[in-house]
């Protein structure tokens, strides 16, 4: 037979104990699956609507409503020169028509000074920048860097001419100098833009932008001598010249000049 303890007081306190332990136990089991995850904040980047170029816009090229469309552009980085469309909502309709001034590529945010209202006028008169002349002079490929001048390239301007002997015992005398200094060429011919894989134009003329002292000046030089271009260096376009207000260089003390005297080439150093 077995033999049944009577449960004293003590035992039956620690049983309740473990109890309650195990169904609070039981309880926070329970319940830790149905905890919301910690949320994660996420900051919004700031968006604005830009215009931009959809295809390649060429110089001289009239823009259509085709080249345009809006595209969603960071709002921390959008330029004050760029075109929203929550300031200008009209902007595609407003722009077309207007001539590139400069090319776009596709994806290029539009900006306005690159763009032209023709008005009527030409496509070289729409292109000028304020101020500035067009002006043609005839060359050929010897007199104008063997044909390997485009446009938009930089060029010299080279008066050469050729005066009697004072002697009048040897050969004319040849003098060449620098009329005009880092102009830009408009056009070859009627070609205003090179063409794709280009990289030469045979031409019988050349438009050039000048200042309205600068086409003076030209077109004088044109009675009295030849006129040849010097194509520049891409990384001279920024190069100052010491030059005077309508385009003729000044004279330097120390400068080196070669004088042809005879058919023989001497150096002459000038004096201010």
């Amino acid at each position: 037979m077995w033999k049944v303890k009577r449960m004293t007081p003590a035992r039956i306190a620690v049983l309740g104990i473990a109890v309650v332990a195990g169904g609070i136990a039981a309880y926070l089991a329970s319940g830790s699956d149905d905890k919301p995850a910690p949320q994660q904040v996420v900051s919004q980047l700031q968006t604005v609507d830009v215009l931009v170029a959809k295809n390649e816009i060429g110089l001289g090229q009239s823009v259509k409503p085709d080249d345009l469309q809006w595209q969603t552009w960071p709002a921390a980085t959008a330029s004050g020169t760029f075109i929203k469309r929550t300031e200008r909502p009209e902007a595609t309709r407003e722009i077309t028509g207007s001539i590139a001034r400069s090319p776009f590529i596709a994806g290029e945010p539009i900006r306005e000074p690159k763009l032209v209202k023709a008005d009527g006028s030409g496509f070289m008169a729409a292109i000028l920048p304020t101020g500035m002349r067009a002006i043609s002079t005839e060359i050929s490929p010897e007199t104008g860097a063997g044909g390997f001048i485009l446009p938009n390239d930089r060029v010299d301007v080279i008066l050469t001419k050729r005066e009697k002997n004072p002697d009048k015992t040897g050969p004319d005398i040849a003098n060449s100098e620098i009329i005009l200094s880092n102009v830009r060429v408009l056009a070859i011919d009627q070609a205003p833009k090179e063409k794709e894989g280009q990289n030469a134009v045979v031409g019988k003329t050349v438009t050039l932008e000048l200042k309205p002292e600068q086409a003076e000046t030209l077109a004088r030089s044109r009675q009295t001598g030849t006129l040849s271009l010097a194509l520049r260096s891409i990384a001279d376009v920024n190069m100052v010249d010491n030059r005077d207000e309508d385009g003729q260089q000044r004279s330097r003390r120390g400068e080196s000049v070669n004088v042809v005297r005879y058919g023989v080439v001497s150096p002459t150093t000038m004096q201010k």
